[in-house]
């Protein structure tokens, strides 16, 4: 039987779940689409294709380890289970991680002028090596997660042991605290993609603020285009950098939740509250991107003329 709090848990998660899905399913139908009618496809668009693949696993798994702990609130002490489950999240987490840094910093460099050597290199090479890069993000999202399941594997042989020498008090209480440390540990790795891409979007601001005195010299009626797009490269990279802040911290409440009394309604919380990044900024990037924003009122007028006829 399911507490109040547990059914709301599972409302809320699951219509995450369902957002999710379709925003990040959305983009990577747009785009394969798109791939398979032009016989070729953008460097940006490669990028987002594979970064909502890797959003919809980590929804996936974060769903799965929402569901687990509503019916098994004794997850973190089976440690087995949580070893698993950690694995993939790490993996998929240090992917979508990895992917979005790669996304921001196209963007800078796309977008930003400068007339430093090592960026005009960057700004020529990003599209010839992106393949590359992606399939590095793939290699090392996949070697931290093989770490920390041999980390977290050696933790449970280690407290296996030591059951047999403590009284079940004592038992219940070790064996949460091996998550402490390596789960941490894992967190904190996460702020490397994050500072990439938090260095990026200084400088694409800091880039912005040298565009905008130029054109005060030679200021005319219309629109500056290159002003329009540094203007939504960085609502983009904004809302990335408000959505992860967020999921940072659920992660951190999560990590922290078995050291305290209501460790499942503070992990659920997480959970809830974690899920948006992925979420979220996947619908920021459908609504700020061109393309993806038209065939969606595009498809939502021929649904309205449809209903009409």
């Amino acid at each position: 039987m399911f507490s109040p709090a547990d059914n709301i848990f599972i409302i809320l998660i699951t219509g995450e779940f369902i957002l999710g899905i379709l925003g990040n399913g959305y983009i990577a139908l747009v785009n394969w689409i798109d791939w398979i009618k032009k016989k070729k496809i953008s460097t940006v668009d490669y990028i987002l294709t594979n970064l909502v693949i890797a959003r919809i696993c980590l929804i996936s798994v974060m769903v799965v380890n929402g569901i687990v702990i509503v019916l098994n609130p004794d997850v973190y002490t089976k440690n087995k289970q949580q070893i698993v489950i950690f694995t993939f999240w790490t993996f998929a987490n240090y992917l979508n991680m990895w992917i979005t840094t790669c996304l921001n910093v196209f963007y800078f460099l796309k977008i930003a002028s400068s007339s430093h050597p090592l960026f005009l290199w960057l700004k020529w090479k990003i599209d010839m090596v992106v393949h590359w890069i992606l399939l590095g993000c793939f290699a090392i999202s996949l070697l931290v997660s093989l770490i920390a399941a041999i980390v977290l594997s050696c933790d449970y042989r280690f407290h296996a042991i030591a059951k047999h020498k403590r009284n079940i008090t004592e038992m219940f209480h070790v064996s949460k605290i091996p998550y402490f440390e390596p789960l941490t540990l894992f967190n904190l790795f996460a702020i490397v993609p994050f500072i990439v891409s938090l260095i990026s979007f200084f400088l694409l601001v800091r880039s912005l603020w040298r565009h905008t005195k130029q054109i005060k010299l030679y200021a005319t009626g219309s629109r500056d285009p290159s002003t329009e797009v540094h203007v939504r490269a960085i609502k983009t990279m904004t809302s990335f950098i408000f959505f992860f802040f967020l999921y940072f911290i659920s992660s951190i409440l999560m990590t922290f939740s078995c050291l305290m009394t209501k460790y499942k309604l503070a992990v659920e919380f997480g959970e809830i509250a974690a899920i948006l990044y992925p979420l979220g900024h996947s619908l920021i990037l459908i609504v700020l991107n061109n393309k993806l924003r038209q065939i969606f009122v595009r498809m939502l007028t021929c649904r309205k003329i449809a209903c009409v006829i």
